[in-house]
């Protein structure tokens, strides 16, 4: 099989895939030979012209609005891939929000709405998933380089992504007696328009008067941001059987992250 078939014919959820990475991966499992559909909270658009794009490679594809913050929407979303495709084989769980403050202005609000989306999120969606997944079926959620990388007041964002990579840690064993693997990608700074919006928090206060390619090249090995389609190659492999002695990892796709 090559490269480009090592999907043929399996059937993929992307959550938040109508635009940035999300989109990247909807369009790297196709091209791999995988039917996908996109999933978007909001932006119909761009979602149904993804899909629209997919289905022009001869893929099945179609968009799906649910909000992943909802465990009852992503039951519903994850019945209608079902319905759509007649099962799921893979799910790349990519909804999440940004999130920047010091220590003291987090609410109880904020909290709530960065777990509830980047962690019960992830969660809800990969239990779902299993539960339609009948064997050898791979899960993929997105932790991020934050985790384990200190970030200027970004505290609240990475102990979210922090606590994505204990689940899929300490789901694995729990999965793999079903057939089914778990792993998360840790992306670091990537050229999507999230991070054309948050870059300047990106830079610690004494640096900020630094060009941002000088600083760019100070923090990370490669020396440039990724693009999303870099982060869908390390995604795409591990969704597919290339990975099948992985389960329960984290893998930084973050060029060097220092």
């Amino acid at each position: 099989m090559t490269q480009r078939a090592r999907l043929g014919g399996k059937r993929a959820l992307v959550t938040g895939g109508g635009r940035g990475i999300g989109a990247a991966i909807a369009r790297r499992l196709a091209a791999e030979g995988a039917h996908v559909a996109v999933n978007y909270v909001a932006d119909a658009a761009s979602a149904e012209a993804l899909a629209a794009e997919l289905r022009h490679t001869g893929r099945q594809s179609v968009a799906l609005q649910a909000d992943v913050s909802d465990p009852e929407q992503v039951k519903r979303l994850v019945a209608q891939v079902v319905s759509e495709f007649g099962g799921l084989d893979l799910l790349a769980s990519n909804a999440g929000v940004e999130w920047f403050g010091p220590l003291e202005s987090i609410t109880s609000a904020d909290f709530e709405r960065v777990f509830r989306i980047n962690v019960g999120g992830q969660l809800f969606a990969a239990q779902a998933a299993a539960g339609a997944m009948s064997g050898q079926g791979r899960i993929l959620l997105t932790s991020s380089i934050s985790a384990r990388v200190a970030v200027y007041q970004h505290s609240l964002y990475a102990a979210s992504k922090a606590a994505v990579s204990a689940l899929v840690l300490n789901l694995a064993p729990e999965l793999a007696e079903r057939g089914i693997a778990i792993n998360a990608i840790a992306p670091g700074g990537t050229a999507t328009d999230m991070a054309a919006e948050y870059a300047p928090a990106y830079t610690p206060p004494p640096l900020r008067d630094v060009p941002p390619e000088t600083v760019l090249k100070s923090m990370n090995a490669i020396g440039r941001l990724a693009e999303p389609a870099e982060i869908a190659a390390a995604a795409a492999f591990l969704l597919s059987e290339d990975a099948s002695y992985l389960t329960g990892s984290t893998l930084d796709a973050a060029g060097g992250w220092m």
